[in-house]
């Protein structure tokens, strides 16, 4: 069993590890959102709601680039900048993917009660998730053999 285990590990372990930071980031994101609007800032101004949202995007993607970099891809890209401006904008481009998924369905197509609005976030961010993967894998943190 334990031998079975390590064999599915040792086969996913890219994904598996992508997966637990993924959650990490999501708990940075989270902590970092609320810390700026109840401790730092104040929720009830639009401006400072927008800031926090904005800062805790922001520490949640350098977060998610470290951790990506060491723990799951085991990038040694020595043009670190390049690197990081390239997984910034593949952030950029699956956040408005996020926002076109959600735009096209509650919006556009009006499904726009409670459940439909809670159903298109989780496939929304399914399909964030897996196009973050993709395309850390193939164009961020890619292999140069």
């Amino acid at each position: 069993m334990i031998n079975k285990l390590s064999e599915l590990y040792k086969k996913y372990k890219e994904i598996i590890l992508y997966l637990i930071f993924g959650v990490l980031t999501t708990i940075v994101s989270l902590g970092s959102k609320y810390i700026l609007l109840f401790v730092l800032l104040d929720a009830k101004d639009p401006i400072q709601l927008q800031i926090s949202i904005i800062l805790s995007w922001m520490i949640a993607v350098i977060f998610a680039y470290v951790t990506n970099r060491i723990f799951v891809f085991n990038s040694k890209n020595e043009n670190k900048i390049k690197e990081f401006i390239s997984f910034i904008i593949a952030r950029i481009s699956t956040l408005l993917l996020e926002m076109l998924i959600m735009w096209f369905f509650v919006t556009f197509l009006k499904l726009n009660s409670d459940l439909y609005v809670f159903i298109f976030t989780i496939i929304s961010q399914v399909a964030v998730v897996i196009a973050n993967y993709v395309l850390s894998k193939l164009f961020i943190f890619k292999k140069n053999d």
